[in-house]
């Protein structure tokens, strides 16, 4: 005689067993990755707040920094102001007995019958203009004046006779009258540099 075994709910609950181990797994790992997820979270906004700190660090440094080259640039400028200051004195003191000779020489290299009526320098050129009786006269103070050890290069820039209503009473001398126009440079005697060196 053969019993027949019904299967079925055996089947039907093992099934649903099987559902509920999946579904029980399926929680796990989602709950698993949320955790994993959450670590990993925290862990980065961790490192983002480190890096923050260090940014902030950095910017404050930089701002330093920053502060400090303006007061080093600011130091450079006045540096250079002074020494700049320094430089014209420091000149200045040591053109002070130049100028004297220099207009001594301008004195000395004057001919008879030819007077100054500008005498204008800038840097180390000077423009003069004057009248001189004839232009002998101008030729000699040309002559003079390259001869000077004061002065280099004259240049004569133009000669204009004197009109008669400038000439003035003294008839026969101013006949020839003219007013001219040089620029010289000033020179830099070697001898008189030697004896103030030694």
């Amino acid at each position: 005689m053969t019993t027949m075994i019904n299967l079925l709910p055996w089947r039907e609950e093992r099934r649903k067993q099987r559902q509920h181990e999946f579904i029980a797994m399926l929680a796990f790992a989602a709950l698993l990755a949320g955790l994993i997820f959450w670590l990993w979270k925290g862990m980065v906004e961790g490192h983002i707040a480190d890096q923050q700190t260090r940014n902030n660090h950095i910017q404050s440094e930089i701002a330093k920094l920053d502060t400090q080259i303006k007061e080093i640039n600011e130091l450079q400028r006045r540096r250079d102001q002074l020494v700049a200051r320094m430089k014209v004195i420091q000149e200045l003191q040591g053109n002070r007995p130049t100028i004297v000779y220099v207009f001594d020489q301008l004195v000395r290299t004057l001919p008879e019958g030819v007077y100054y009526t500008l005498v204008e320098r800038t840097g180390d050129s000077y423009r003069i203009e004057g009248v001189a009786e004839s232009n002998n006269r101008i030729s000699r103070l040309m002559r003079n004046l390259a001869a000077s050890d004061w002065f280099v290069e004259p240049n004569l820039l133009n000669v204009n006779a004197l009109d008669e209503s400038q000439r003035g009473a003294d008839g026969e001398n101013s006949a020839q009258a003219n007013t001219f126009a040089l620029t010289v440079k000033q020179g830099s005697p070697r001898g008189d540099d030697e004896e103030a060196g030694q």
